[in-house]
């Protein structure tokens, strides 16, 4: 399937989704030795495919398990250079709480990102949150309130 994302000379678009993954009190994050930042399960939305249907997906290929949506709880535009790549970005996400599944212990990551270098997935308690780059950082500083309705938000780091 063919994803949203395309380029134009003055950057690229994207359309995608991630997962907020809560267990025991930790936060399920995702990071490669390319990036600087950490951040959360999901990828790009496909052509013909719901965004709730992309996070399923998208949840199940980084982490072997079939997980439900709990809620929406982000929808986000943001503006943004690629830390890694310089590429500009607008980008428009929706985030989801996923609900909790004993089988989170036995999660297994064998996804690799655009750029063919490999991820893995990370188990990161609340109170240790702020000891790390997460991107995007609105979504980041949230994580320990989360809202109880969706909440859209515009984040403009460049344009």
């Amino acid at each position: 399937m063919m994803d949203l994302t395309f380029k134009t000379e003055h950057g690229r678009f994207n359309y995608r989704v991630g997962a907020i993954i809560i267990h025991d009190g930790r936060f399920l994050l995702v990071r490669n030795l390319e990036a600087p930042y950490l951040y959360f399960v999901g990828g790009r939305v496909h052509f013909d495919e719901t965004a709730d249907e992309a996070v399923v997906r998208e949840t199940e290929e980084e982490t072997g398990i079939r997980l439900e949506i709990e809620r929406p709880l982000f929808f986000m535009e943001q503006f943004y250079d690629d830390e890694v790549t310089g590429e500009h970005f607008h980008e428009i996400s929706i985030y989801y709480l996923m609900k909790v599944s004993d089988e989170l212990e036995r999660l297994n990551c064998t996804s690799v990102t655009e750029r063919g270098i490999s991820e893995e997935t990370l188990w990161i308690p609340e109170d240790q949150l702020r000891n790390y780059h997460i991107v995007p950082e609105f979504i980041a500083e949230k994580l320990t309130a989360l809202p109880e309705s969706l909440t859209k938000t515009i984040a403009i780091e460049s344009r």
